[in-house]
């Protein structure tokens, strides 16, 4: 029987266009898609999601080969990339839709998950991280004007201003993890 050589994760830090392009151009990243989870809403609207009414986060949900790619990479790029000590907020982004939010597949990744996020709250962080840690219950991709937002997109302000500078220091203090 042929083993699965993807797995998953999904991860929610501000706004999924910002998460989506930082692991789009990472090696081992086999695909990104920006959706929303967390809340009790089946199937939300950006719209409705950006309302604050359906609990959900913008994350985006990562296939990856762990054989090229670890979790625990990825955990290492997820916190570089987002402020995980702001609650309900990335810089100008605030709403509980831009909470920090890591979102597991798998029971055996709990564990790493939880020792990564204290090893960073120790390490390298002032103020105590906030991201909630959740079993994934349920995954809705966004519409798919917001898929490839940044490569589709870059010329946009907000790709210039807020998510140029995360892929650039993402991609120079990380350079091993990028193609």
């Amino acid at each position: 029987m042929a083993q699965n050589t993807t797995k998953q994760i999904t991860l929610g830090g501000g706004c999924f266009w910002c998460i989506e392009a930082a692991f789009e151009e990472a090696i081992g990243i086999e695909s990104v898609v920006s959706g929303f989870s967390g809340g009790e809403v089946k199937n939300p609207a950006y719209r409705e999601v950006i309302s604050g009414k359906t609990n959900h986060a913008e994350v985006c949900n990562i296939t990856y080969n762990p054989q090229i790619i670890s979790l625990k990479n990825i955990l290492e790029i997820f916190f570089l990339i987002h402020d995980p000590t702001t609650i309900n907020r990335q810089g100008n982004d605030v709403g509980k839709h831009y909470r920090s939010i890591i979102l597991y597949h798998y029971d055996e990744d709990l564990n790493l998950i939880k020792d990564e996020l204290e090893k960073y709250n120790k390490m390298y962080f002032e103020n105590k991280i906030v991201t909630e840690i959740q079993k994934l219950k349920a995954f809705f991709p966004a519409e798919e004007y917001h898929q490839q937002y940044y490569k589709n997109n870059n010329d946009q302000p907000y790709c210039k201003l807020v998510i140029e500078p995360k892929l650039q220091k993402a991609k120079s203090l990380l350079s091993r993890f990028y193609k």
